[in-house]
């Protein structure tokens, strides 16, 4: 991919200010772009903002709930009236609660789905309102292995994501029905050394953590932006784990759930400390803390996904990996 591809487009990051979000908008600072910031947190928003400017783009700030319609279409508005057309919008906001689907409450449940899911779709519907009068555009979803495999723990997350493929995948044959312009693309991501493990509502007794292998935000960031330079794939895939979920989900389901049965709940939980306490569900974690990119989890995570560059370039060697990676999770399954 050329390092100037979206050089001076005007690309709009949802989620922008902690996370995968933010490593995103750097990824998009060093590709020249014009990036239009949404989240909640003014801190993290601030420190985005400057991010995408030392990284020698333009970083402007929107803040707005991607669960409001309203806000969305606002912001939308503001951003093509103060950075001109939008050419890429990209949702990356999410968020949940660890927890087991009967200790979550409902209006926890309704406002997770709200955010995770119809955030996606709020987004979705304001970036073609805009885009179709001009015939061209791209929307990037940032979607993930549990879009395809339910885990413990994550029912109102895992549902949000299954939600969005489905919805995503409807668009865009609506879209190729209508011979048009405008591509909508998902990176199916794997376990992300991001904050949410720190700013997520938790009812653990433990410290949440993600199920390795575990990447940094960066390798997530540039198959997103991969994405959104070229949108006409259907889907890319980021981490072993995630083409090995893929494959195994598809192969042995039920297996699948006796492994996740035994493992599932343990795997996801430290032994060294309880939850932080902080909680994103209803406010912004960031609003006056600036969370960054990373986790706490730098010392187990990747920084670079062969699978990634795989899924890039779309060659033969993707199946025989993802087999592999299949096989693993398989040989795990049937100890």
């Amino acid at each position: 991919m050329s390092g100037h591809t979206l050089q001076d487009k005007v690309v709009v990051v949802t989620g922008a200010s902690g996370g995968v979000g933010r490593a995103v908008v750097r990824e998009l600072g060093h590709q020249g772009a014009k990036v239009a910031l949404i989240a909640r947190g003014m801190a993290g928003l601030g420190a985005a903002a400057v991010d995408v400017g030392a990284a020698g783009g333009i970083g402007q700030v929107y803040e707005a709930d991607v669960a409001d319609y309203g806000e969305v279409r606002r912001a939308a508005e503001q951003i093509e009236a103060e950075l001109g057309p939008i050419d890429v919008w990209i949702n990356v906001a999410f968020s949940s609660v660890f927890a087991r689907f009967t200790d979550i409450e409902p209006a926890e449940f309704e406002r997770t789905t709200a955010v995770t899911y119809l955030g996606y779709v709020w987004g979705t519907r304001v970036a073609l309102d805009l885009m179709k009068p001009r015939g061209r555009g791209a929307i990037v979803q940032a979607g993930s292995a549990l879009a395809y495999r339910g885990i413990p723990l994550q029912s109102a997350y895992c549902g949000a994501k299954h939600a969005v493929k489905g919805f995503t995948e409807s668009v865009r044959t609506e879209l190729m029905a209508e011979r048009s312009g405008i591509h909508v693309t998902m990176v199916q991501l794997p376990a992300v050394n991001t904050p949410q493990f720190d700013w997520v509502l938790s009812k653990l007794r433990r410290h949440p953590q993600p199920v390795p292998p575990i990447y940094q935000p960066e390798v997530a960031a540039r198959g997103i932006v991969h994405a959104a330079a070229h949108p006409e794939r259907k889907e890319y895939w980021v981490g072993s784990m995630t083409v090995a979920t893929l494959l195994a989900q598809r192969v042995a389901p039920a297996l699948v759930d006796r492994y996740l049965g035994r493992t599932g709940v343990d795997s996801q939980q430290t032994g060294e400390k309880a939850p932080s306490g902080v909680a994103n569900l209803w406010e912004p974690a960031d609003e006056t803390t600036d969370y960054g990119a990373h986790g706490s989890f730098d010392s187990k995570s990747h920084g670079r996904s062969p699978q990634l560059w795989l899924s890039r370039h779309r060659t033969a060697v993707t199946a025989l990996a993802g087999a592999a990676a299949g096989a693993v999770l398989l040989r795990r399954v049937l100890r």
